[in-house]
């Protein structure tokens, strides 16, 4: 719902401009996405629906109202609003009734695996207990692959901005109370003003725990916020990544250590993280020989979804329909899904490539 870039001959970016054949082949594409955001997730009729349940936010009611709410000026902005619709999930039905319709969503893309990532701090803040919380997360994810055939995954993600006690709380619950399908560890909010290496003895506590780290880390700031995240968070993917660009020796080593960027294209221009998405780095990234993944981080916040983040990183990158794929298999390959599941939907995705008119 962020205005797209307007700052180009072509005009932006996105899946309508896109050739028409590789935006049906990417709508059929089998998927797994790794950075997609739960409460962000929320599409603009379940968060005006929890708007008019709970009057006293100051989120819109009305979609179109939503629309000119999801603009933002800045990344400190995007936060401000983020934390808004965040204190919109107050009890566990609002999260259980959430969490599966973000799962229906994602079946409609035909995303079979994700990994969401989840802030329960947040909601416990707002008066969900903790075990109701995970009850409620659990309970949508059953259902949504018996109903929906979409496998969920939780990576609970420290809100950097509340400081060391909300890691505290998160590795408690993430340690804890850990629910079935918790596979990682992760760090979310502001990185200017909130170094990567205070949270390091709550990575220390989840990974002892079998818990993947997969913080955030260069999005809005440079490269060095990577290596911290990779020396002292002990990162195994990175979250965006995409300051690592400005930085050679960082580049090369993610490229030798096969550690995987998750990057969000749209996201990074509506946080003002790039000017426009043709001067995003995912090019450079991937010639150095980085490992990417492509993901949708808020799509109802950024007017996207996975489908039309597919098709912009094909343009960027200049892939055919076998590209694409590729960049598919990247992002199971990168996952936490188990061997089984890895090798069954990457060969649900070479059948769709084998069987694409194309």
């Amino acid at each position: 719902m962020a205005p797209a870039p307007k700052d180009t001959p072509e005009g932006p970016l996105s899946e309508s401009t896109a050739p028409t054949d590789l935006s049906g082949f990417v709508a059929g594409l089998p998927k797994a996405e790794l950075h997609v955001h739960h409460v962000g997730s929320a599409s603009p009729r379940i968060v005006a629906e929890l708007a008019a349940r709970h009057p006293d936010s100051p989120v819109p009611k009305d979609p179109e109202e939503l629309e000119r709410y999801f603009t933002f000026r800045d990344f400190a902005h995007f936060i401000q609003v983020y934390i808004s619709v965040v204190e919109l999930v107050r009890d566990a039905e609002d999260v259980r009734l959430l969490t599966y319709e973000i799962a229906r969503d994602m079946a409609r893309q035909n995303i079979r695996y994700a990994e969401l990532t989840v802030t329960p701090h947040s909601s416990v803040l707002r008066g969900i207990p903790d075990v109701a919380f995970m009850e409620a997360i659990e309970d949508a994810r059953v259902g949504a692959e018996r109903d929906l055939g979409v496998v969920l995954r939780w990576c609970f993600d420290i809100p950097g901005e509340l400081g060391l006690p909300a890691a505290e709380e998160t590795a408690r619950m993430a340690c804890e109370l850990r629910p079935d399908g918790l596979v990682s560890f992760g760090l979310g909010g502001p990185e200017i003003g909130w170094p990567r290496p205070q949270f390091k003895p709550y990575f220390d506590r989840a990974i002892a725990a079998g818990l993947h780290s997969v913080p955030h880390a260069g999005e809005s700031t440079g490269p060095e916020t990577v290596w911290d995240a990779l020396t002292e968070l002990r990162a195994e993917r990175v979250g965006h990544g995409i300051g690592a660009a400005r930085d050679p020796r960082l580049l090369a080593h993610l490229a030798e250590h096969r550690i995987p960027l998750e990057v969000c294209p749209t996201s990074n221009v509506a946080t003002r993280s790039v000017p426009s998405l043709d001067a995003h780095p995912l090019p450079e990234l991937v010639a150095a020989g980085v490992l990417v993944t492509i993901n949708s981080d808020d799509p109802p916040m950024f007017g996207t979804d996975l489908n039309t983040e597919y098709t912009v990183a094909a343009r960027l990158l200049g892939l055919d329909a076998a590209g694409v794929a590729e960049l598919a298999k990247n992002a199971v390959g990168a996952s936490f899904l188990d061997p089984v599941g890895k090798a069954r939907l990457s060969a649900e995705i070479d059948g769709y490539l084998a069987a694409w008119p194309g």
